[in-house]
């Protein structure tokens, strides 16, 4: 077929040696930047080599198609004859077809229904650096099939980039790398022209890119336009930027072709952007058009820099299409498409010093994406952890388990991972697995037809529309009111319908006697449902985790059943409705909510029918806020439906919750009188002094050991109030054993008797020195200070004035007898002259009262 193809491209001359490769080996790499015809001339090169057919695999539909029809028009030849495709929807093949260009999630399912590929005589997996999941699987199972069925199978991966070593190895198996052959660069120089925006913008994200830089890029383009000769090519992050920019050259439609290309349009739309035409063109592109498509007559690229990837918050289960920086790689290949026929040039719409700052690859969608339906690939393949399988690399354990969780709660797969009955029937569906369940289960409920009709939406979300009201959006797709919207929408019904068991009806009723019973035991008329509810029940069954209920009437804020709060966008026409069914949702990181990108409303009861697993009767008693609550609930997930308030709560759980409550709010709930306080100090003073034989009594100690010290009053508490009633002293005591209670008073006194005979507290405040505060002239005749613990810690003694101030604080007091007493004496005789100052205090006698005065 080759032959027949004069055109002369740069991977031209090293294709002897890459055929040379795979008859030796069976298995390449074929690195070829973009522009160099890798695509086209690569599979018309094998396919003189083999018997069979050539399947060539591309990672976008856009892609496959374009390929085809560049291989047939080389060939002066209609797409269908000896060149066709196959896309989701869409196949274009006949009896003399040599190459069938395919998706790769088309390939996938191929190789599940017939892992020989019988008849094939070569895979080509192209753009395979992008690293998209379906491609990495494509791979996987391509080589594991070859290595177990078809030895006799030639694979071969292309490559835009030069890393080609990782695709070598997984290719060439236990018996070393496959050969890698490499093409040289295009022929025609590149100029590169640094453009960034003369004010910062955004940093892009989750929500729209800023409009400055919009604006910036379409002033770029009429500079562009000014400055160089032959078509544009701009590269966009999506098509409502594509949009976006249109709108600001709309003034330049007399002068130039404006057209758009991305995976939303029609065939035919995207066929017009890739023909030449008679006039000066502005091409605005997603990166499809970065390495897989060749747009004819382009001399300039502008780049604004951003691409769109799938980021996953795993723990809310929100998926989200995040726009990001490009990558140096990236920035790379789509400054190539300006020197693919001629000398171009790259207006790169931020700084060379950002330049070095970008990535220098970007991160594979296995680290980043829902892996949901890939773990269903890998459980029907047989393999559902992936070991041993050719992928590039491994899938994220983390995202890996959640897909799994999901999985099993779907009925996908067994506890040991692999695929069950119901799980084939959602693999072979052919969308997410999510979707998939809505489709089956739903198609009873609410018909087959509106069943189709709302889960292609869900999949074609790209076709939903301006907006965030879903029912809006499929009453637009039924009017026909963008054409081409419809028509995609339309071949994904078609095909989703032709997907459902036979015995289903538009109507919802089917052959079975046990689906009517189904459907006859749920509320009446469901089948009957308003498009609107419809719509609900079907997202509900595909992300019952996303049914919301607004938090105040009127309002704008929802909790969805999975417990992330969610908002409507200002404006929206949703907003006040009592309950939503959240078909598409995101949030940015560090935000405390997630933003409702496209739901419908529903009522309460479709939304309980949608999650019925997620629907509980639960009894609560726990410590909330400041008291017990002891109440029904009936939830939904994360919302609360019904509260009711239990009258005979358990007892067990009221103490259970009382515990929690002291435990969170501290002893203060306590009402600790000055005997509790006294006894919990003079135990403090014993664990210290004695060790570990006495109770520790520290807030820790006390509140963990709670349960056993204040067993008996918790058992019959209900309330907060009760606690306060609590007599603390006496609890206390439970924590001494009857030998130790026995020793407290001796080891720990209340009260010292004094030499004047008074019974004087001992204050224990200070674990490490009991203070005895007493009047100096009560202690005469003690010759030291008295001690306690058994004689082991000193009593420090506070010797007061007669007016009861501090005249000096001592745990020696013959010292203070000695040495300082002398100086308080004759300081404080003469203030105090009816109060004794004898000259020897340890002979003296103790008195608490004044000398008579003389008549």
């Amino acid at each position: 077929m080759l032959r027949d193809v004069s055109l002369d491209l740069p991977v031209r001359p090293v294709l002897p040696e890459l055929v040379a490769a795979l008859r030796a080996t069976g298995a390449g790499v074929l690195v070829a930047p973009p522009g160099t015809g890798k695509t086209t001339l690569a599979p018309l090169a094998v396919a003189d080599e083999v018997p069979g057919r050539v399947l060539v695999a591309q990672p976008r539909r856009v892609a496959a198609r374009a390929a085809a029809h560049r291989m047939a028009a080389l060939l002066g030849e209609r797409v269908g004859d000896r060149i066709g495709y196959a896309v989701r929807g869409e196949r274009r093949v006949g009896p003399r077809t040599r190459v069938e260009v395919v998706t790769t999630g088309l390939l996938v399912r191929r190789l599940h229904h017939d892992p020989e590929l019988a008849g094939t005589g070569v895979v080509l997996l192209d753009e395979c650096h992008e690293r998209h999941l379906d491609a990495d699987l494509a791979l996987a199972f391509a080589v594991e099939a070859r290595a177990a069925l078809r030895p006799d199978l030639w694979l071969l991966a292309m490559s835009a980039t030069p890393e080609a070593d990782r695709f070598a190895a997984l290719l060439g198996g236990e018996g070393g790398p496959a050969p890698v052959v490499r093409a040289p660069a295009a022929l025609h120089p590149v100029t590169r022209i640094w453009a960034p925006p003369p004010r910062p913008v955004t940093a892009p994200g989750a929500g729209p890119v800023d409009r400055a830089l919009l604006d910036h890029v379409a002033a770029t383009v009429r500079r562009a336009l000014r400055e160089r000769d032959g078509d544009l090519l701009v590269f966009l992050p999506g098509a409502g930027e594509i949009a976006a920019v249109t709108a600001r050259l709309a003034d330049l439609r007399d002068e130039v072709a404006v057209l758009a290309l991305h995976g939303r349009q029609r065939g035919a739309e995207q066929d017009a952007a890739l023909r030449p035409a008679d006039r000066r063109r502005v091409v605005l592109a997603t990166a499809v058009a970065e390495s897989s498509l060749t747009v004819p007559g382009v001399r300039v690229v502008v780049d604004a820099g951003l691409a769109r990837v799938a980021r996953t918050d795993l723990a809310r289960g929100l998926g989200a299409l995040v726009t990001v920086p490009v990558s140096r790689a990236a920035a790379t290949q789509r400054a190539g498409r300006a020197g693919r026929e001629a000398p171009g040039y790259v207006y790169r719409c931020w700084s060379a010093a950002s330049h070095e700052r970008l990535a220098a690859q970007p991160a594979p969608e296995i680290a980043t994406a829902d892996l949901t339906g890939f773990a269903l690939e890998l459980a029907a393949w047989g393999r559902p952890d992936g070991a041993g399988l050719a992928l590039p690399d491994p899938p994220p354990a983390a995202a890996l388990s959640v897909a799994r969780d999901t999985l099993a709660a779907l009925g996908a797969i067994d506890p040991d991972g692999r695929i069950t009955d119901r799980g084939r029937a959602i693999a072979a569906v052919g969308t997410h697995p999510r979707l998939a369940r809505a489709l089956l289960d739903g198609a009873d409920r609410v018909g087959a037809d509106r069943a189709a009709e709302v889960v292609a939406l869900l999949a074609e979300d790209t076709v939903a529309g301006p907006g965030d009201d879903l029912a809006a959006a499929w009453r637009r797709l039924r009017a026909g009111t963008d054409p081409a919207a419809t028509a995609r929408w339309r071949a994904e019904v078609r095909r989703l319908r032709a997907a459902l068991p036979a015995g289903a009806d538009a109507s919802g009723r089917t052959g079975s006697a046990g689906a009517r019973r189904t459907r006859e035991a749920g509320p009446a008329g469901r089948n009957r449902l308003p498009d609107d509810l419809a719509a609900g029940l079907l997202v509900g069954l595909a992300h019952p985790e996303r049914l919301a209920r607004v938090r105040r009437p009127g309002g704008s804020a929802y909790l969805m059943t999975g417990g992330t709060a969610a908002e409507l966008a200002p404006g929206s026409a949703l907003a006040g409705s009592g309950w939503l069914a959240v078909a598409v949702a995101d949030r940015s990181p560090g935000a405390p909510t997630a933003r409702v990108r496209l739901a419908t409303p529903l009522d309460e009861a479709t939304a309980r029918e949608a999650a019925g697993p997620l629907l509980r009767t639960e009894r609560e008693v726990a410590w909330s806020g400041t008291d017990v609550v002891a109440r029904e609930v009936v939830r939904l997930g994360a919302v609360e439906l019904v509260e009711r308030p239990l009258a005979r709560p358990d007892p067990a759980a009221v103490t259970a919750a009382l515990l929690t409550g002291l435990r969170r709010t501290g002893l203060g709930l306590l009402d600790w009188t000055p005997a509790a306080r006294a006894l919990r100090e003079r135990l403090a003073f014993l664990r210290q002094a004695l060790g570990p034989d006495w109770p520790e009594v520290t807030d820790e100690a006390l509140l963990a050991a709670a349960p056993d010290w204040l067993g008996p009053e918790l058992a019959t508490a209900r309330r907060r109030a009760d606690l306060a009633r609590v007599d603390v002293a006496a609890a206390l005591r439970r924590l001494l054993p009857w030998a130790r209670a026995a020793r407290l008073d001796e080891l720990a006194p209340e009260r010292i008797t004094v030499p004047s005979g008074s019974r004087i507290r001992v204050d224990y405040t200070d674990p490490a020195a009991p203070v005895l505060a007493v009047k100096l002239q009560e202690t005469f005749g003690w010759q030291d200070a008295p001690r306690v613990a058994g004689g082991r810690v000193p009593v420090l003694l506070h010797l007061l004035s007669p007016a009861g101030r501090p005249v000096a604080v001592t745990a020696d007091l013959a010292s203070f007898w000695r040495s300082g007493y002398p100086r308080v004496r004759a300081e404080l005789r003469g203030r105090y002259p009816r109060h004794p100052w004898p000259e020897d205090p340890t002979t003296a006698e103790p008195t608490r009262r004044t000398t008579p005065r003389r008549r």
